[in-house]
């Protein structure tokens, strides 16, 4: 959704900023990825839309059940302030992102029609690393809808090797 993005990229953005002054990019990683679980949860979800709790006490409830240190509760207060406890799991996505970035590594996303071996999948990661330029970590995913092939994201850009996605644009071709 553009709208939570939007809304978390500023947070991100910060958190990121202060992050690296510290050199603590790691701890922050593991401190949003926890405090993103917390906020996911459905009872935590409850507690923070119910209007009877507000969200100073809803931050200082997850801040109890997440070691965060001065730093994170300092973000649970700017966050809880501002009515943005929701956003933490966006903020942390995006966090991720701006890490990997800094990091000189981007991330992938593969999608086979089979399930890949390790050597298949190391194949597929030395081709990706060399046309970008960059280490990339990858998720594999598989979807037997595709037939044969793979559609692999990386970023804003797919490269769809797939036999579906070869069908389409063969039967697009031929509407044309």
């Amino acid at each position: 959704m553009a709208e939570l993005s939007t809304l978390a990229r500023p947070y991100a953005e910060a958190v990121f900023r202060l992050a690296k002054e510290k050199n603590a990019l790691a701890d922050w990683s593991e401190r949003l990825a926890t405090l993103a679980a917390i906020v996911s949860d459905v009872q935590m979800q409850a507690v923070i839309a119910d209007p009877n709790t507000s969200a100073a006490r809803a931050a200082e409830l997850i801040g109890s059940i997440a070691d965060t240190g001065e730093a994170g509760k300092s973000l649970l207060t700017v966050l809880a302030g501002n009515d943005r406890l929701t956003l933490l799991p966006e903020i942390s996505a995006q966090y991720e992102v701006l890490k990997a970035e800094a990091e000189g590594v981007l991330e992938a996303t593969i999608v086979s029609a089979l399930e890949m071996n390790e050597a298949q999948k190391a194949d597929v990661m030395a081709a990706l690393k060399a046309r970008f330029g960059r280490d990339v970590q990858a998720t594999v995913e598989v979807d037997a809808s595709l037939i044969g092939g793979a559609v692999i994201t990386v970023g804003d850009q797919v490269i769809d090797g797939s036999v579906k996605g070869r069908l389409q644009k063969m039967a697009a071709a031929l509407t044309a």
